[in-house]
C-alpha cells in the first residue's frame, strides 16, 4: 500500500462507490470498510492511510461510537464527514471538516490537501516525540522548580503540580517521567476536565465489548495503556465526585476492573496529577475529597505564574523560537525595545499565551526583525521601569540579535536585512509559499478576532467587515471554534 490511500467508512454501498470513483480521481487509492464496526481490518499499516471519510449508517448512535473510534484513535487520522440528513458532525471534536454530499472533485481536493498539511504536521511532531520539552528560566523560582523535580523524579511518590493555567504543569510532568526510573514506559496524559463525567469510567479503566450501548468493541483505558509507566492526571480538579470514589479505591489498593467486567486489572502506573484550581477551597465547599487530595499531595510541586519571573521572559522568547525554526516554520528576532514591552506585560494566560503571540509574529514577519511597533497593540508596553536583572537578561538576550535563516533550515541562504516598517511585504531570499502565507495570516486574524469578541461570531464577523455566514464559513475550514465551545 502507498501513503496516498483514502479509507472509506460507509455502510452505503451506493455512496462507497461513488467516493471510491472520486478518490481514484484525484489520483488516490479507495480503501473500502464494509462494516465500519470492523473499519481498520485488512489495513497492515494505518501509516498508510492520508484520509479517513466517515458517512452515516441508520444507527447514528453505534456511527458515533465509530467516528469516536477513529478520532480517538492512537495513531492521529485525518477524518472528514459526510454531511447528510440524518447526521451533524460540526461539533463532532477530533473532525477535520465536513464533506457536502454528493462530493465535488474541488471539496475533495482541498480536504486532500488539508489532510496532507495535518499528516505533516503529525509526523513532524512523532519524530520529536522523545524529545522532552525542556524547563526554560533561570529565575529563582524556577530553579527551586528544577531542584524539587530532581528530588523526586526517581522516586515512586505522587506529585500534585499546582499553578494557573498556561505555566507549563505538562512540561513538568513529562520531566518527572523522563528523569524516573519508569521512562522506558509510556507516560499517558488525560484531561479529567475535558471529558463528560458518563465517558470518564471508560477512558480511565476501559470497557468490554456489549458493556453499554454503543460498546462495540473491547478498549484499554489510560490506566491500562500507562501500564509500568506514568499516567498524568491533568486538571484534576475538574474530575467529578463519583470518579474522585474510584480514583481512590485504585490509588489504595492497586487495582481496577473495566467497565463491563469483574476481572481486576493491577495496576503499576506512577500518578502525576495537575490542577490550576485550589483543591483545598474545594474541600470546605464539597467539591473535592478530602482523602483523595492527601493521596495525591504526596509531594506538591507549585509552577509560578509568568508575571512572577519576567526575567525569563528573553530566555523563554528564545526557546519558543528556537523550536519554530526546529520545525521548519520560519524565524524572527524581536529588538531589545520589544522584549522589554514583553517582560512588562501582565501575561494571563502565561507561557501559553507567549507562544502564541510569537507564532502570531513568526506568521506576519517571517524572518524578520520585529520592533516595538509591530507587537500587537496590547503588548506595547512603555510605562513602567524593569528591574536591574530584567534589563541584563535583555541586553544579552541572543533573541535581539539580526534575523538569519538557521543551518538546519537552509544552508545557504542568508536574508537581507529588513526593516520592521516592511516586514510584512518581504519574501525571504529562498521564496515562500504566498498562498499558505496567506491562509496562515487569515486564520490568526479571524482567531484573533473571534478571542477579542469573547467568541460572539456576530461581533467578530463586524469587527472584519464581513458577513457573519462568510466567517462562519471560514471558521470550518480552519477549524476555529468559539472559546465557550473550547471550554464547554
Amino acid at each position: 500500500m502507498s501513503s496516498n490511500n483514502v479509507l472509506i467508512v460507509d455502510v452505503d454501498a451506493d455512496r462507497r462507490a461513488m467516493l471510491a470513483t472520486l478518490v481514484e480521481f484525484i489520483n488516490c487509492t479507495p480503501v473500502i470498510a464494509e462494516n465500519p464496526e470492523f473499519w481498520s481490518e485488512g489495513i497492515d499499516n494505518l501509516r498508510d492511510i492520508v484520509m479517513v471519510i466517515v458517512g452515516a449508517g441508520e444507527d447514528s448512535y453505534q456511527t458515533k461510537q465509530v467516528l469516536r473510534e477513529i478520532v480517538n484513535h492512537e495513531l492521529p487520522l485525518a477524518v472528514f464527514c459526510l454531511e447528510l440528513p440524518e447526521a451533524n458532525w460540526l461539533e463532532f471534536p477530533g473532525v477535520l471538516g465536513v464533506l457536502r454530499f454528493p462530493v465535488k472533485y474541488p471539496q475533495l481536493s482541498n480536504a486532500l490537501q488539508q489532510a496532507t498539511v495535518y499528516r505533516g504536521q503529525q509526523d513532524r511532531r512523532g519524530s520529536h516525540e522523545d524529545e522532552v520539552p525542556l524547563l526554560t528560566g533561570n529565575s529563582r523560582q524556577m530553579k527551586q522548580v528544577m531542584q524539587m523535580i530532581e528530588q523526586v523524579s526517581d522516586s515512586e511518590a505522587n506529585v500534585l503540580i499546582l499553578g494557573e493555567s498556561g505555566t507549563g504543569k505538562e512540561v513538568v510532568a513529562r520531566n518527572l517521567h523522563h528523569l524516573s526510573s519508569r521512562r522506558k514506559k509510556p507516560i499517558v496524559p488525560i484531561n479529567c476536565g475535558a471529558i463528560p463525567g458518563e465517558l470518564l469510567e471508560s477512558e480511565l479503566f476501559g470497557h468490554e465489548k456489549g458493556a453499554f450501548t454503543g460498546a462495540i468493541t473491547t478498549r484499554k483505558g489510560r490506566f491500562e495503556m500507562a501500564e509500568g509507566g506514568t499516567l498524568f492526571l491533568d486538571e484534576i480538579g475538574d474530575m467529578p465526585l463519583s470518579m474522585q470514589v474510584k480514583l481512590l479505591r485504585v490509588l489504595q489498593e492497586k487495582v481496577y476492573e473495566r467497565v463491563g467486567s469483574n476481572k481486576l486489572i493491577t495496576a503499576n502506573v506512577r500518578i502525576i496529577a495537575a490542577t490550576h484550581r485550589n483543591l483545598e477551597t474545594q474541600i470546605a465547599e464539597g467539591q473535592f475529597r478530602e482523602d483523595l487530595y492527601y493521596r495525591l499531595n504526596v509531594f506538591p510541586i507549585e509552577m509560578p505564574a509568568l508575571r512572577e519571573r519576567p526575567e525569563d521572559i528573553p530566555l523563554l522568547i528564545n526557546e519558543l523560537i528556537t523550536r519554530i525554526e526546529h520545525e521548519n516554520r520560519g524565524s524572527v528576532r524581536l529588538t531589545a525595545k520589544a522584549i522589554a514591552s514583553l517582560c512588562r506585560y501582565a501575561w494571563p494566560g502565561n507561557v501559553r499565551e507567549l507562544g502564541n503571540v510569537i507564532e502570531r509574529l513568526v506568521i506576519m514577519y517571517p524572518y524578520t526583525t520585529v520592533d516595538f511597533d509591530d507587537l500587537p497593540e496590547k503588548y506595547q508596553l512603555l510605562d513602567g521601569d524593569l528591574p536591574e536583572a530584567v534589563m541584563q537578561v535583555i541586553e544579552h538576550a541572543p533573541v535581539s540579535e539580526p534575523v538569519s535563516a538557521t543551518p538546519k533550515q537552509t544552508e545557504n541562504v542568508s536574508p537581507a536585512p529588513v526593516e520592521p516598517s516592511t516586514a510584512a511585504e518581504t519574501i525571504p531570499e529562498e521564496g515562500m509559499d504566498l498562498k499558505q502565507h496567506l491562509a496562515n495570516l487569515e486564520y490568526l486574524l479571524i482567531k484573533q478576532a473571534i478571542e477579542d469578541a469573547d467568541g460572539v461570531v456576530a461581533h467578530a464577523a463586524k469587527k472584519l467587515k464581513m458577513q457573519r455566514t462568510t466567517l462562519v464559513e471560514k471558521m470550518k475550514k480552519y477549524g476555529i471554534q468559539r472559546e465557550a465551545e473550547l471550554e464547554g
